[in-house]
């Protein structure tokens, strides 16, 4: 039984040694390079005394950067990626957090890091790999190693704005890997064409199971995802086979009639979550490719990533949303009622979840700790912690597990409890919509929609109003150029407030002018 996720790749590196594991647009980093450049790393965090504490990994996109990660936990480290795109501030916030006495960086970060590095000691990536690795040395800190023992740090955003550190152990990736792995039928042929920025946690679905299996990771170009014809030829150029994308980047490429001009050849495997896929744009990559497989996937970083799955494979009702399904195995889901049972029936209830999954809760954070992993409230024999998500959810006919909003986007408008959710998926549905955001300004008491499509806003809302009651339509519509995202490729709320805000300010303007 494997207590540390380095065992993959000392298997794989035997088997498949100069197969390539990662491939970004420079470089080609074969297992055995693999192997050989986080002995190097390793070794350099090891002389120079550092062990069990976060190292901050700053550098850009690339397969130096997951050789780096991979270094830091051999050394029995554990590794906090951040990256370029983060602002200054948040950096900062998460250099309070860890604390830590090291950075690595490149020859394009250097200079940004140490403006804010402190008493954070920056090296070279170039120069950290000349370390002469010491193997033995190395493999014996792994053979000690703990599955207890953290691995990485990867910040989410705090609803106050203050960034939480979710700290993951080994047996907790081992445990996701594996069960990610048997769901998705990854092996030594599948082609990963990998989306997520390497400073979320959504890239352990290409970086652990490419080690496991000896497949092939290609690091997508970032600018490709602006042009949805060239990206789709990229995933033919690599005969990529296997995508475990956010649902904004499916959508970006069949919002915009992709398909009428070229379809990826080689996709076999189409795996997707973060956001609900709306139903239209779904449709559309299910006629585009009729043969692959496509899987629904559901759940949070403090879960180690996806916790749920649901492969859809039977035809789906118009107004049926696609079920986030039922959980992975060594994983259970209690749907909890505000006053702490099981939700019976259809009922709405929170998803908590047990299981190893379950990380080891926010990195020097206790207070927002304790809020979240609490003690099973169905288990009072013993400690047991559980992960509530925040997020509400209900049961099918079916007996699947169906998402229904955050609790955060229920709202209480004109008397009424509305799911803002709800809404978007109705915009969604209409005829020219490519995607949308809504928002509830608590201030003014309005329903703000964003969308980003054909229609006008007087069409779409004459549309809206033969689909939803009077209290649930949008008491402002706008419609935008494109829909602002956050890194992870989550539809940006806070930003459409902060544009509403914008609005209401010029608008002020205007009348004491």
């Amino acid at each position: 039984m494997q207590n540390h996720v380095l065992d993959y790749l000392y298997e794989t590196v035997e088997r498949v040694p100069d197969k390539p594991a990662f491939v970004d647009e420079t470089e080609a980093m074969t297992f055995r390079r693999l192997y050989d450049t986080l002995h190097s790393v390793a070794t350099g965090l090891m002389q120079g005394g550092y062990s069990h504490e976060p190292v901050l990994v700053f550098m850009d996109k690339s397969v130096r950067t997951i050789a780096t990660f991979f270094g830091v936990i051999a050394s029995g480290c554990f590794y906090v990626p951040i990256d370029e795109e983060m602002p200054a501030a948040r950096i900062r916030l998460i250099l309070e957090n860890c604390k830590p006495r090291l950075m690595i960086c490149d020859e394009t970060t250097i200079d940004k890091a140490q403006t804010f590095a402190g008493d954070t000691k920056c090296v070279l990536y170039d120069d950290i790999i000349r370390t002469q690795p010491e193997y033995e040395k190395i493999r014996e800190i792994c053979r000690n190693a703990m599955d207890i023992d953290p691995i990485y740090i990867v910040f989410t955003s705090g609803s106050t704005g203050v960034p939480k550190g979710v700290a993951a152990c080994h047996r907790s990736v081992i445990d996701y890997v594996e069960q990610l792995s048997e769901t998705l039928g990854f092996s030594e042929d599948t082609v990963f064409g990998n989306q997520s920025p390497l400073y979320f946690d959504a890239c352990l679905k290409e970086l652990y199971p490419t080690i496991k299996f000896g497949a092939t990771t290609y690091l997508v170009p970032r600018q490709l995802f602006m042009f949805p014809a060239k990206l789709v030829e990229y995933l033919n150029e690599k005969k990529i086979n296997t995508i475990c994308w956010v649902v904004s980047a499916l959508t970006m490429i069949s919002a915009y009639g992709t398909f009428e001009q070229i379809r990826p050849e080689y996709l076999k495997t189409v795996a997707f979550g973060s956001e609900v896929f709306p139903k239209k744009q779904f449709k559309l990559w299910r006629e585009a490719l009729p043969e692959a497989h496509f899987t629904n996937l559901y759940g949070p970083t403090e879960c180690t990533g996806m916790s749920c799955y649901f492969h859809v494979e039977r035809s789906l009702e118009e107004d049926e949303p696609i079920p986030i399904g039922r959980p992975f195995k060594n994983t259970q889901i209690l749907l909890l009622t505000d006053d702490n049972r099981l939700a019976s029936g259809d009922e709405t209830g929170e998803i908590c979840i047990r299981g190893t999954c379950v990380t080891l809760g926010y990195y020097n954070n206790p207070e927002k700790t304790r809020e979240a992993f609490v003690q099973n409230p169905l288990q009072s024999a013993y400690p047991e912690l559980i992960y509530r998500t925040g997020d509400l959810g209900r049961y099918n006919e079916r007996g699947e597990l169906v998402f229904v909003s955050r609790k955060d986007y229920q709202i209480k408008h004109m008397g009424h409890r509305i799911e803002l959710g709800e809404i978007e998926a109705n915009v969604n549905s209409v005829d020219g919509v490519k995607l949308c955001g809504c928002i509830y300004y608590k201030e003014k008491e309005r329903i703000i929609l964003y969308y980003v499509g054909d229609p006008d806003k007087a069409a779409l809302m004459a549309e809206l109003k033969d689909m939803l009651p009077r209290y649930m339509l949008p008491n402002r519509i706008e419609k935008l150029d494109e829909m602002p995202f956050t890194a992870n490729g989550k539809i940006n709320r806070v930003r459409l407030k902060e544009m509403y805000e914008e609005l209401l300010a010029e608008k002020k303007g205007r009348r004491e002018h």
